[in-house]
């Protein structure tokens, strides 16, 4: 049987994999010999990202892929754990001036994998311009890989004497909702801002980028929408294993905090609704609230299905300030998934290289929501760019059954 802490995979329904991305956009055209050579190179610092997943017993488990991941010139999705993947459980593909990486969510999340796309960038960038750039915070072959980064996260802490925290947020089991009818044409909007703006802006308003961009979120949502008396809610995701001092491992084990924003909240006073938010979620990422929460998984307590509606919206914001040295070569990094059903709109924050970038994913085609979002982004004065849409293109998984 699986330790709590290890990789819960099921791919007996592939409609309900939720693959998450990183996408990587560079000043110059990817060469893709070149990142064919360093994805391989690599596959002896992050061994755990070179599996393929076989039956055992009643699990499905991971082990060692010894064939080539797969690198391909097009953006068009494949089925991972097939044989268009090499049978991996996670590819690359590129074109033009990007690259992206995707594997399913179950295995990692976005803080346990951006240290290995920085590393590729590294290894990457160091043969394409000829620099030598310092190695200092890069994970690279001929490192010790350390067991923090690999085992337990949660090993040195008390997980079964937890306590039942004093504040606990009871889920909201009618709320707003955007998707009206069977998802059609999901699609993906990019959008940059200025760093400096932004963080002037939240010192001013009490907020943090996550707050700030869940009530911006929330005030479109009444503004597409105002007769809807249900309460908005928006979940944010946490980094549980960072709540709890562990900040390098890679596996996925994510929280979400929900924020409540019912009908009666007056959201005109952006600066009093942004304190109330941030209280919110404070209240929720106290230390003793996630080592409950973590206590309730390795109790294997039953979870929502991943094909239940949980909120409204949902945003993320995964540690990504600096790529160091590299930073001058890459033009942007966005986050995507494909999204799953627990929330009607995603929204993936990074930072990096003096510029905020968010991925605007909504499983429907109709822009009205989205144009509501950059109204108030109007409204509110701040700085924006909308670089682009697309369909949202991402691989699937091959059906297996246990």
């Amino acid at each position: 049987m699986l330790e709590y802490y290890e990789p819960h995979l099921d791919f007996s329904s592939p409609e309900h994999v939720n693959i998450m991305g990183i996408i990587v956009s560079l000043d110059e055209p990817v060469n893709g010999e070149i990142l064919r050579s360093v994805i391989e190179e690599l596959r002896i610092r992050f061994p755990y990202f070179y599996v393929r997943a076989v039956c055992k017993e009643s699990d499905v488990i991971t082990v060692p892929n010894p064939l080539p991941m797969t690198v391909r010139n097009t953006w068009e999705p494949i089925r991972l754990n097939s044989r268009e993947s090499n049978y991996h459980l996670a590819a690359w593909k590129y074109e033009d001036h990007r690259l992206a990486f995707e594997i399913p969510h179950a295995l990692t999340d976005g803080d346990g994998v951006l240290p290995y796309i920085k590393s590729t960038l590294f290894l990457y960038l160091s043969r394409t311009t000829g620099q030598t750039f310092d190695p200092a915070g890069f994970r690279l072959p001929g490192d010790v890989i350390p067991e923090s980064e690999t085992g337990n996260p949660f090993r040195e802490l008390d997980v079964d004497g937890a306590e039942t925290p004093l504040y606990r947020k009871e889920p909201v089991p009618d709320f707003f909702r955007l998707v009206r009818g069977n998802p059609v044409d999901k699609r993906v909007f990019y959008l940059k801002f200025p760093e400096e703006q932004v963080m002037m802006y939240c010192r001013d308003k009490d907020a943090s980028p996550n707050v700030l961009f869940s009530v911006l979120l929330a005030k479109a949502a009444r503004r597409y929408d105002p007769d809807c008396e249900k309460p908005i809610t928006v979940c944010v995701v946490t980094d549980q294993k960072a709540i709890l001092g562990n900040l390098d491992n890679y596996r996925l084990f994510v929280g979400g905090t929900l924020l409540a924003f019912p009908k009666d909240m007056d959201l005109k006073d952006i600066s009093l609704t942004c304190t109330m938010i941030h209280g919110q979620l404070i209240l929720q990422t106290q230390p003793e609230n996630t080592l409950w929460e973590i206590k309730q998984i390795k109790q294997m307590l039953p979870v929502p299905p991943s094909d239940t509606a949980q909120a409204s919206i949902c945003v993320s914001y995964p540690k990504s300030r600096s790529f160091g040295p590299l930073d001058p070569y890459v033009k942007g990094l966005y986050l995507v998934t494909s999204l799953s059903k627990i929330t009607d709109i995603l929204c993936e924050v990074t930072c990096i290289n003096h510029s905020f970038f968010l991925s605007f994913l909504q499983p429907f085609s109709s822009t009205r929501y989205f144009e509501s979002f950059l109204e108030e982004l109007r409204l509110e004065g701040i700085a924006h760019e909308v670089l682009f849409s697309e369909p949202l293109r991402m691989c699937t998984v091959q059906e297996m059954n246990r």
